[in-house]
């Protein structure tokens, strides 16, 4: 199964759901709160415990997309889930690190790594 919306693209690998985000850029409020429902909707509708969020394309995140991040992270651990990241560029991890996300975040530096780590 796979789907894609304008801004992510999502497939399964066996019981693992992979978020690949198809902008460079995630900074505008309007395209953030889409992308935040959509990620939302697979964990409270989908049932979706095992998540893997591919950064590959995205060059720059805005500090609204962290939020929707952070909010993500706590819906898939009350759900007894967990969530990984990968192919986090270096400028974005940079901001990771300011503010401390990385010890927050699963960051693995690619997808099959992250698929194979659950």
């Amino acid at each position: 199964m796979s789907t894609a919306s304008q801004f992510v693209e999502v497939a399964q690998k066996g019981d693992v759901t992979i978020v690949r985000f198809l902008e460079s850029k995630i900074l505008d409020e309007s395209n953030i709160a889409q992308i935040g429902d959509r990620l939302f909707r697979l964990v409270d509708n989908d049932g979706c415990r095992k998540l893997v969020l591919n950064f590959d394309k995205v060059e720059y995140l805005s500090s609204a997309a962290l939020g929707k991040l952070i909010t993500l992270d706590k819906k898939v651990k009350a759900q007894a889930g967990r969530m990984k990241l990968c192919h986090i560029k270096e400028g974005i991890y940079e901001v990771f690190k300011i503010t401390r996300l990385n010890k927050v975040f699963d960051i693995q530096d690619d997808e099959q790594g992250s698929v194979d780590g659950f």
